[in-house]
């Protein structure tokens, strides 16, 4: 199986919506960071799992809608909790759709909120 991995960081901000989670009620800052994962057992006829310069431009795209933006207010979110374990699985489906690589079998985001905790979903 072969996997290419990118990663990029950025800020963004939020606040949970479920009652009695204490500071994290109120509106703050985390500084993020992603991974995109990417499997596959097949190469392109190039030689590549799937083209870098793609998942990047991909990724960049993300990144820039989630940067300095308050989740809560973003439609993805309407109506969820915005916790890291939600905004994983938006980030990877999103991601997905936008990827054109029918070789892939799987497309795992892992979205880091400090350097202690993490959540992800594989599609």
């Amino acid at each position: 199986m072969y996997q290419l991995m990118v990663r990029r960081d950025f800020v963004a901000q939020h606040y949970l919506t479920v009652p009695n989670c204490g500071p994290e009620n109120e509106w703050h800052s985390h500084h993020f960071e992603t991974e995109v994962l990417l499997e596959g057992d097949k190469l392109t006829s190039n030689g590549y799992l799937v083209d870098i310069v793609e998942v990047e431009d991909i990724l960049d795209d993300l990144v820039d809608r989630y940067r300095d933006a308050t989740l809560n207010d973003l439609p993805e979110f309407e109506g969820l909790n915005p916790s890291i374990e939600h905004f994983s699985r938006i980030f990877c489906t999103t991601f997905q759709e936008r990827l054109d690589a029918p070789q892939l079998d799987r497309v795992t985001v892992k979205i880091w909120e400090d350097d202690q905790a993490w959540a992800s979903y594989t599609a």
